[in-house]
Parts: C-alpha cells; sequence; structure tokens
C-alpha cells in the first residue's frame, strides 16, 4: 500500500483549471480499485492519496496519468507501508508482514 504527498508547486488559480480533470482521473482510478481513499490538505496545500496497488513501478505508471502530474503544478512524495494492524472495519487492508 502506498500514501501519496501532493504538493502544489503553482499557484491555486492553476491548480484549479485542472480540477475537473483531476477528479474525472482520481473517479477512473477508484473505478479500477487502485486509489481507497483521497482528498485535500489543509491548509489547502496539495493533496494525499492512499493507493493499493502491486508495486511502486504501477503506481508512478498511475500517478504518470494524473493531470497535475502532465501540467507539473504537484511534487508527488510516495510512501510504501504494509498494514498489519486496522480498525476492523479496515480489515481487507491487512497485509502480511
Amino acid at each position: 500500500m502506498f500514501v501519496v504527498s501532493l504538493t502544489y508547486k503553482a499557484e491555486l488559480t492553476d491548480v484549479d483549471k485542472l480540477i475537473e480533470a483531476h477528479v474525472a482521473y482520481l473517479d477512473e482510478q477508484y473505478a479500477k480499485g487502485h486509489f481507497l481513499a483521497s482528498g485535500r490538505k489543509v491548509p489547502r496545500t496539495g493533496g494525499v492519496i492512499l493507493a493499493k496497488v502491486s508495486s511502486r513501478e504501477e503506481l508512478d505508471k498511475i500517478l504518470e496519468q494524473d493531470p497535475f502530474f502532465k501540467a507539473d503544478v504537484a511534487d508527488y512524495e510516495v510512501t510504501e507501508f504494509i498494514p498489519t494492524k486496522t480498525a476492523p472495519e479496515f480489515e481487507s487492508l491487512k497485509e502480511d508482514a
């Protein structure tokens, strides 16, 4: 599993021009089962995506499709982790260590 932290490196007016395309991209990734959660940071300096894919390489290919990536308005920091303990309602996210 991966936590993707986006940090905007462009003005919010430039980011906002891409929001509709970015949301369509997110919807597509949810439909494919790649993304589990996403949302904006507070304050609005970027966003966070929780992704469950088979490898970092697969994730990189997915992230390269993001309109924010294509327009170079955000930096992406990726952290891989193995969820070995969860709240009961998130049991399906657990992985073997």
